[in-house]
């Protein structure tokens, strides 16, 4: 790594301070909405920070930092209509039944003995169709702590399994905004970004749950938990049947061909929508605004499906906890993440071109980079640093593979090992932050301090661990061809 043409290390430091200052001043003021803006203002605010010192004190041109952001941005274009794809799968599986009928089986499967082994395996289910870690763990989490407690589990082995397979399904989801992001950060096509991370990710699930079903076997022997009122509530609800099933298998039919990814999302939100205009005109008919006669309408389930695809919808399911699972934020609910991948970018792209990011990682890991262990393990490190510092798992992704990404392509590697490595170091210890958005977040809706269910997410531990081992031996890491 050339030093000699980039900006002294302190001029670097300046935005990032800047930065890591204004998001933690958010995180104490806004909490877990501070990605709703107060983030992307910061993200803007050192922008102009590391503009304004590239221009007067680093002497660079404008019209080259100009260039540095559109060209960040532009390598984001794909990945937006991805997300707003996203934003309509997630919507259209939702309300057509698809998820709820992969959550009413899931149900059926917990047993006592096997209750941590099967709430991290329903927890990864769910998270894997639903993108959303966060969704999952708010919703079924919540259930599980309840029926955990009745088990004579603690809450911190159960959060712990929640967690756990929360975050797995989440990191491999196509649906999830983490695995895009990192994918689109890294320049990986995010199918392929998907099919890497299985060879760190699904080895430490299986660890993973090989730990929660022997803590499972020797834990105490009491009396089942009734889930049939959260069972009849779907019922109650939605039309469910097991052929609902077929439309996921499609998918995965289709990630497995390597269709192209916007084409998969798109062909299988349309599946969703066909299921809910044939299956559950009800529930369109509801978030349409409904008849006074109760009678189904073409407007009515036109206006419904359009604010299922767009908007924010309810549905009555008649249990608070179900309703909250059966809400849907449509593509409206992928704005804030679009918003903050543009504001993130333009500040990867001033940084790059004053090179500041260059200077800032040439002084903390030039001792390291150098080898494939030491590239990795540096990159998963500065994911877990940026999460401690900027408490924000978005922002870590971003300036993790922004400020690594010429090193990987100097070194000849696959874009797709730095993907996966911003992943390993960053998405998965994210939750394990108390002052993170998401430990924040995950341990207030779980009623569970941090530091009570920290040890029990192995799933988070062993992520980056087996990352690195990886790295040693080189499993699957491969170099370039040179063409």
């Amino acid at each position: 790594m050339n030093n000699k043409t980039l900006p002294p290390f302190w001029i670097s430091a300046i935005p990032i301070i800047v930065l890591i200052g204004m998001l933690s001043i958010n995180i104490i003021f806004f909490g877990s909405d501070s990605l709703a803006g107060p983030s992307q203002i910061a993200l803007f605010t050192a922008s102009f920070v590391a503009t304004g010192l590239g221009i007067w004190v680093c002497k660079k041109d404008w019209e080259c930092i100009e260039d540095a952001i559109n060209a960040n941005i532009h390598t984001t274009s794909t990945s937006i209509f991805i997300l707003l794809a996203i934003g309509m799968l997630s919507a259209s599986w939702m309300i057509s039944g698809i998820v709820p009928a992969m959550i009413y089986y899931g149900i059926k499967l917990i047993d006592a003995r096997v209750f941590l082994l099967s709430a991290c395996l329903l927890c990864a289910l769910v998270s894997l169709m639903t993108g959303s870690s966060w969704t999952t763990i708010a919703t079924i989490g919540i259930a599980l702590i309840g029926i955990g407690r009745a088990f004579g589990f603690s809450d911190g082995w159960t959060a712990g399994a929640i967690i756990s397979g929360a975050y797995f399904g989440d990191k491999l989801s196509p649906l999830s905004d983490t695995t895009v992001l990192a994918s689109s950060a890294a320049e990986t096509p995010l199918f392929t970004h998907v099919k890497y991370m299985t060879y760190t990710s699904v080895p430490s699930l299986l660890i993973s749950l090989i730990i929660f079903a022997v803590a499972g076997f020797v834990g105490n022997d009491t009396v089942v938990q009734d889930t049939s009122e959260f069972e009849n509530a779907i019922r109650g609800t939605f039309t469910i049947s097991p052929w609902f099933l077929i439309v996921p298998i499609i998918t995965g039919v289709m990630i497995y061909k390597k269709v192209q990814s916007l084409i998969v999302l798109v062909v299988s939100a349309l599946m969703g929508i066909i299921v809910a205009l044939f299956i559950q005109p009800q529930i369109l008919m509801q978030i349409g605004g409904g008849s006074s006669d109760g009678s189904v309408t073409v407007s009515g389930i036109y206006i419904g499906v359009m604010k299922m695809l767009a908007v924010s919808t309810a549905v009555d399911t008649g249990l608070p906890l179900l309703n909250s699972l059966v809400a849907t934020d449509g593509m409206a609910g992928m704005l804030n993440t679009i918003w903050l991948i543009l504001a993130a970018m333009m500040f990867g792209g001033v940084m790059n071109a004053c090179g500041m990011l260059q200077s800032f990682l040439h002084a903390l890991f030039r001792k390291l980079v150098h080898t494939r262990v030491g590239l990795v393990s540096s990159t998963i490190m500065n994911g877990i640093f940026l999460n401690l510092v900027t408490g924000d798992q978005y922002i870590s992704i971003i300036l993790s593979a922004n400020m690594f990404k010429e090193e990987y392509k100097n070194q000849g590697y696959e874009n797709r090992l730095l993907s996966r490595s911003c992943e390993d170091g960053a998405t998965v210890t994210s939750v394990l932050i108390p002052w993170n958005t998401c430990g924040m977040t995950q341990s207030t809706v779980l009623g569970v301090a941090t530091l009570a269910y920290l040890p029990f997410c192995f799933f988070c531990y062993l992520s980056p661990i087996i990352s690195i081992i990886t790295a040693i031996f080189g499993w699957k890491i491969h170099k370039k061809e040179l063409h």
